[in-house]
């Protein structure tokens, strides 16, 4: 009895989950840090960055099922996984967070 290298779906379901947890945290991390970054005054480039991470992280989880039926469709018929598109904004949104941190340390005294 041969036994397969994955299970049907459950490595394409995982994956989905870790990419809703993703966008979860940027989506709400930053609506809360764009918040606080307006209560407290800090400059727009701050509020923009984490503005732009929460943006990134709404476009994440909007993909969720595309992603997912893409996943499932690569896994089954043998051809490569591409997640160029929300890898880039995956990375967009956490620079775009990095951005918004670095300018509230250098301007919060």
């Amino acid at each position: 009895m041969s036994q397969e290298i994955w299970d049907e779906g459950l490595q394409s379901e995982r994956t989905r989950l870790a990419w809703v947890r993703t966008a979860v945290a940027l989506s709400t991390g930053g609506l809360g840090a764009a918040g606080l970054a307006v209560r407290h005054g800090l400059p727009a480039v701050a509020v923009a960055g984490f503005a732009l991470a929460a943006l990134c992280g709404a476009v994440l989880l909007i993909r969720t099922g595309v992603r997912f039926r893409r996943v499932q469709e690569a896994l089954h018929g043998g051809r490569p996984i591409d997640a160029g598109l929300d890898a880039l904004f995956a990375w967009l949104g956490t620079l775009s967070v990095v951005l918004g941190a670095l300018t509230f340390v250098l301007t919060v005294r």
